[in-house]
């Protein structure tokens, strides 16, 4: 029987990109990945003790996750079958099982390579589990996205994930100098401009081939200079999903250079995250909270300035008002730090959950009818404004929680003052309740 998916041997005169024609032909050949395919690294372990299980690659776009898949088919004999789950469904799917169960009964294996594989949904994931555990397929999941969020924790259970990393500018040049030796010619660049060229794959072994690919077809003279290869090649946009894991990871990079004290990497995240497209209204609400969480009470203005540089920017629009929003990002970048008050709230709510509806103690309630005056409401309260210093020292917790101390105050900022406030009051408390 032939199989389903094949179509045939593509004809040697066929035009082939470049990225095809330098596809590797053994894993040796493959550029970057040491982690997952050097020595003593998990596939080479795996292929050296011939257990190939089920596997997750997890990483960019354009750093081998497809080609690599191919060759673990090849290392192996396995047959190769690839699809993509964006133009996959159910029936597709239900063919390439059936096909492979015919193969395993003749004798031969499936490799399955499943493109985007985080785009099936939950029942289209759980569609692979009973043909991975009897042998029917060795499934090669690819993915952009974080796989605890975007895959099911039972295929997760039944493969392991394997981390590709983005390629360095050492890796790029090794793949220019090889797409020079397929084409027989050097790019018609100078240092800089090669070097400006490697830049704008970001990373991305296939964007830089087909890079190459542009250049090398142009018909100049000499070698062409970073302003000549700016007018005429544009910068590859940036990786970058606003619902994404890239977003996620970026402005968690941004909040913890500001938590860290760092001006400097939390403008350049600022900047990374604009440059990509997000939203500076995002940012500026995302900045504001950081004030709110991470400098608090330390610095009370904090929150105002990120208000301000929020409020500025609506007036202003792009592109100057986001240098309102940076200016807020600097000023609480070097702000004192505290998270008194975002702990204290957090140990507030933990509480109130726990003790749910204990009532407040009857001194501090209001009496508005006879018959809650007979219950004590309000007996015994002692007005704060006639007591000496402005202060009874009264309990307002509920009766049966006890008092319980939520806000520990930093030796930092405005907050060494509300420490002192803190600490007298509590003296003025224990003197009052003797």
């Amino acid at each position: 029987m032939s199989d389903l998916f094949d179509m045939g041997e593509t004809p040697d005169t066929a035009p082939r990109p470049l990225a095809d024609r330098l596809r590797p032909r053994k894993l040796s050949e493959v550029i970057g990945q040491a982690q997952v395919i050097g020595p003593d690294a998990p596939l080479s372990a795996m292929l050296e003790s011939g257990s190939l299980g089920s596997v997750i690659f997890w990483g960019p776009p354009g750093v081998g996750k497809t080609t690599i898949a191919r060759l673990l088919a090849d290392e192996t004999n396995l047959h190769f079958i690839q699809i993509s789950a964006i133009f996959s469904g159910v029936p597709e799917l239900r063919k390439v099982f059936e096909a492979a169960k015919h193969r395993r009964k003749n004798g031969q294996g499936t490799l399955l390579f499943v493109d985007e594989i985080h785009r099936f949904n939950k029942a289209q994931q759980d569609g692979f589990l009973p043909h991975m555990e009897d042998g029917t397929i060795l499934l090669v999941g690819a993915t952009t996205e974080n796989p605890s969020f975007e895959l099911n924790a039972a295929l997760l259970s039944r493969a392991q994930v394997l981390v590709l990393e983005r390629l360095g500018l050492a890796d790029l040049e090794r793949l220019a100098q090889r797409a020079e030796v397929e084409l027989g010619r050097t790019l018609p660049l100078d240092g800089a401009a090669r070097e400006n060229l490697l830049e704008m794959a970001d990373g991305d072994g296939r964007a830089l081939l087909n890079l190459i690919e542009q250049v090398m077809a142009w018909k100049v003279e000499g070698k062409l200079d970073s302003a000549a290869l700016g007018q005429r090649l544009m910068k590859r946009a940036a990786q970058y999903d606003k619902s994404g894991d890239a977003h996620f990871n970026l402005i968690s990079a941004l909040h913890k250079s500001v938590r860290g004290s760092d001006p400097d990497a939390a403008l350049y995240w600022f900047a990374r995250m604009l440059d990509a497209g997000e939203d500076p209204r995002y940012l500026a609400r995302r900045i504001t909270r950081m004030a709110v969480e991470d400098i608090g009470l330390a610095d009370p203005q904090a929150q105002a300035v990120c208000l301000q540089g929020w409020e500025t920017f609506e007036r202003l629009g792009s592109p100057e008002g986001e240098l309102a929003i940076a200016q807020a990002l600097v000023y609480i970048a070097l702000a004192p730090k505290s998270n008194g008050v975002y702990a204290a709230y957090k140990a507030a709510r933990r509480a109130a959950k726990k003790t749910g509806s204990l009532m407040p103690p009857k001194h501090i309630l209001n009496a508005p009818t006879k018959l809650m005056k007979d219950e004590g409401y309000g007996a015994g309260y002692a007005y704060d404004h006639d007591a000496e210093d402005g202060f009874s020292g009264q309990d307002y917790f509920p009766e049966d929680m006890g008092r319980t101390e939520f806000y520990t105050p930093v030796e930092r900022g405005f907050e060494r003052d509300l420490k002192k406030r803190l600490e007298y009051f509590a003296r003025l408390r224990a003197k009052r309740q003797t």
